[in-house]
């Protein structure tokens, strides 16, 4: 189905349905959910941009605790102010929670079997996969932008990608790594930025 850009802002109504139908969905841990709020959010509907989408998540990695639940929270209020936090949050939170009750309480009666072990198996390459989909959404807008605003932006961005990839290899806290990549933005965007601005005035 090919979407239009005067398709409306959702009401509550169809907003507490869609984050019913991700909260029902995300098995596999939080890129299977990143992955499905996306394609909710951004490639079925023109409801937000991946250049938004991607700005929420950047403020939801700063913030303490769960990362998935204060972006649920950012989407909510932009597309259904206060009421639309609440109903949001309770379509994820709701089915996802039960089911992660019910499916914990019965593994433990069924974990020692040699097919739920190699089911788990199977799982974990998929999982795998996913959470590398995860990242390259969310690296191609910053490295398309970058291109557009020359090579030199461009081999920046995909050093900073690089050089967080093997902090994080190496075990550097992720704290750490998030405000030493944001020194560094300011350190290698600043100047090219203020020079653009220049130049255009």
């Amino acid at each position: 189905m090919q979407l239009t850009q005067q398709d409306p802002r959702p009401g509550l109504g169809r907003l507490f349905l869609t984050w019913t139908s991700i909260g029902l969905q995300s098995f596999g841990g939080g890129a299977t959910t990143n992955i499905l709020i996306q394609r909710e959010f951004v490639q079925k509907r023109p409801w937000m941009t991946m250049d938004e989408y991607t700005h929420y998540w950047n403020l939801c990695l700063f913030a303490p605790g769960i990362n998935l639940v204060a972006l649920t929270i950012l989407i909510g209020k932009k597309l259904g102010g206060n009421a639309g936090i609440f109903v949001s949050l309770l379509g994820l939170l709701l089915p996802s929670a039960s089911i992660t009750c019910l499916l914990a309480a019965g593994f433990k009666q069924v974990e020692h079997l040699h097919l739920v072990q190699a089911i788990l198996q199977g799982v974990v390459p998929a999982t795998a996969g996913i959470m590398l989909l995860v990242g390259i959404n969310f690296a191609q807008p910053q490295l398309m932008r970058a291109y557009k605003e020359g090579l030199l932006n461009l081999i920046i961005s995909v050093a900073l990608i690089a050089l967080c990839t093997i902090a994080i290899i190496i075990k550097v806290p992720v704290f750490i790594v998030l405000t030493g990549t944001a020194l560094l933005g300011v350190l290698c965007f600043t100047r090219p930025l203020l020079e653009k601005k220049g130049e255009e005035h």
